[in-house]
């Protein structure tokens, strides 16, 4: 996993900052820093703006339908198939919905990025599991959190201890060394972290847990052997992501004394989308979306992307056409993604995605209502995660190309709005697993 640097949200230089304590750390005229970044504004509330100017186009979540859709689909978790949206009149009611919702969806990114590497190595996952199930044991009432924790911890040491050999055998040759020192740092850190438990220090909990989990994913990384298949002939010389990488969004708030400016990191996914988030980060070293503003911001998702001018996309110079992307989505079990079809086209209701819209800022692109294959540069962030909406069990997975997660600050995308300017997008790390790049750098 790439190395994380702390997100930045800068307050205005006249408004005093009164500490309190928020998720994120962003200081607020409200609220205090804590050691995990900074925080965008006050509100957590979405934000709904119906009278905001925003351009009419049929591009990819804008209208009515595909609205309608979402609202029913987010809140209850049952598809709504009554939309147009990418349903026959012929399609039949999902089967056996029951067996889709049996558990509760992983909603952290960092989770499911781990969860989505291309590796099968039981080994690392027995030690990833529970001190990922530690943030659920923070929230039992009183001592009890701390009693277990203890046992998540002991849990993975002793995956850790036990399973050790297998776990280093699983990490490349090439990526060996690096391999052998995280899993010294995690072994050390383990050590550290019975010791805070012992030491009931509450509050250092949930940093360890983060460091350790950073340590675990970065093994993980380690144990995949340069890119894991072949993306179809026909798209081969687009810009691939062939791996993962990292970039920064900072954002200029308007309207808001509090904050002016915010910074959300993302980690795109090209093991799985390859294609879709090649795309991207192409267009990021074009400097395509600085400068841009936000487009759509009404709770469910904020969206941007849409060029000034009649086109609906990027605008390939060299081509003088809007350059568009297929539809691509990797489903858990299958080798390589899918391509120009939806899940639900294709009769596959109960396959779950590996990249699911479980998270709030989950990335993904957008498109044309009706056409599969019309992705170019609008995006889109999800506003909406919960219990109801499991992987697969929402109008959206199967549907829209994820490919990438919002990591850092991701709770204050519900505080943008229309009108609101990217600033810049930057590379922070992986700019070397894009292939067949059509950027010019520029300065």
């Amino acid at each position: 996993m790439a190395a994380l640097v702390s997100s930045l949200c800068r307050p205005s230089p006249a408004t005093p900052s009164f500490p309190l304590p928020s998720r994120g750390g962003c200081f607020d005229a409200r609220r205090r820093p804590v050691h995990l970044g900074f925080r965008c504004s006050a509100s957590r509330s979405p934000r709904f703006d119906p009278g905001s100017e925003q351009k009419d186009k049929s591009f990819g979540l804008k209208e009515s339908a595909i609205s309608l859709a979402l609202a029913i689909g987010l809140f209850t978790g049952v598809p709504a198939l009554t939309s147009p949206a990418h349903a026959s009149p012929a399609s039949p009611v999902l089967p056996d919905l029951s067996v889709l919702i049996s558990g509760p969806p992983i909603k952290d990114p960092g989770a499911l990025l781990r969860n989505a590497l291309p590796i099968d190595n039981k080994a690392i996952r027995e030690v990833q599991r529970p001190l990922e199930d530690i943030t659920e044991s923070l929230k039992v009432s009183g001592v009890r959190a701390l009693d277990l924790v203890e046992r998540n911890i002991r849990q993975a040491s002793r995956a850790l201890e036990q399973g050790k050999t297998m776990i280093l055998n699983g990490v490349a040759e090439s990526k060996k060394e690096h391999g052998k020192e995280l899993i010294e740092k995690l072994a050390v850190g383990m050590q550290e972290f019975q010791q805070i438990v012992e030491q009931r220090e509450r509050d250092a909990v949930a940093p360890k847990q983060k460091e350790l989990l950073q340590y675990v994913g970065g093994v993980e990384e380690d144990m995949v052997d340069g890119f894991p298949y072949e993306v179809p002939e026909e798209y081969s010389n687009m810009p691939l992501l062939k791996g993962r990488a990292t970039v920064d969004m900072k954002v200029k708030v308007k309207d808001n004394p509090n904050v002016q400016d915010c910074i959300f990191r993302i980690v795109l996914d090209g093991y799985n989308a390859p294609v879709t988030a090649g795309n991207f980060l192409d267009l990021v070293e074009r400097r395509f979306y600085d400068g841009m503003e936000i487009q759509r911001a009404d709770g469910f998702v904020v969206q941007t992307g849409d060029p000034e001018g009649p086109a609906e996309g990027f605008i390939d110079p060299s081509t003088e056409k809007v350059r568009t992307i297929p539809l691509e989505i990797m489903v858990l079990g299958d080798k390589t993604p899918i391509y120009g079809e939806t899940l639900e086209e294709l009769g596959r209701y109960k396959a779950q995605t590996r990249l699911p819209f479980n998270a709030f800022g989950t990335m993904a692109m957008a498109r044309d209502e009706f056409d599969n294959n019309s992705g170019s540069s609008q995006v889109f962030w999800l506003l909406k995660e919960s219990e109801l909406t499991p992987s697969n069990a929402n109008i959206l997975d199967g549907r829209y190309a994820v490919f990438g997660y919002v990591t850092e600050n991701e709770d204050y995308l519900a505080d943008l709005k229309v009108g609101d300017v990217i600033e810049s997008i930057q590379v922070v790390s992986g700019l070397e697993n894009l292939v067949n790049p059509s950027y010019k750098i520029v300065g």
